[in-house]
């Protein structure tokens, strides 16, 4: 597996997951605790704590849970929910529901972000995205899981597959390899 060089704020447009192993971003309804457990490498919370500025999320993560935010209370970045009914979203301190083009989303994200990343926490939000060529990166953290139900990181059926290259490594078109052993239950 390539060595992952920290996260850099690079005022870029960052779709950012933790993953199941068969691709899913949120289990059936939203839920996340099939995260329960589920650890992630030295660093990498204070990583994005730092380098994010904005995050921007889609209206059914929000509604999930209106009180949750992104890291850890270290993080004050704002947050914007693309949402076609700002009027009945639940209203939050530093949060702003935005009812635009998800291209006019991004800008704003952008400019809220002074510099540093603008974090795409919805899977369908970045769907779009991905589709006007509208991210710079995609960071993935795959957990030790497979749910074999729920949100998909990127469901387009019928559509054009999406080229993807390594951020460093020699060799950027190369598969990544994953060996995972099976957990007895009980």
């Amino acid at each position: 597996m390539f060595d992952l060089e920290p996260q850099r704020a690079a005022g870029k447009v960052l779709l950012h997951f933790s993953m199941s192993l068969d691709g899913f971003v949120a289990g059936p309804g939203h839920s996340m605790g099939w995260l329960a457990g589920v650890t992630g490498r030295d660093g990498v919370v204070e990583e994005y704590v730092e380098t994010t500025g904005a995050v921007l999320g889609g209206r059914n993560g929000w509604d999930r849970d209106p009180t949750a935010r992104p890291y850890t209370e270290d993080w004050k970045g704002r947050i914007f929910v693309l949402t076609h009914h700002p009027e009945s979203a639940t209203p939050a301190d530093g949060v702003t529901f935005l009812n635009c083009d998800v291209a006019e989303a991004v800008r704003i994200g952008l400019a809220a972000a002074d510099g540093k990343n603008l974090e795409v926490l919805s899977p369908t939000i970045g769907r779009q995205l991905l589709e006007r060529g509208l991210v710079d990166e995609i960071g993935l953290h795959i957990a030790p899981v497979l749910l074999g139900d729920g949100i998909r990181l990127f469901d387009n059926p019928g559509g054009t597959p999406v080229r993807l290259r390594h951020a460093q490594g020699a060799q950027p078109f190369a598969e990544v390899d994953v060996r995972y052993h099976l957990v007895a239950e009980g």
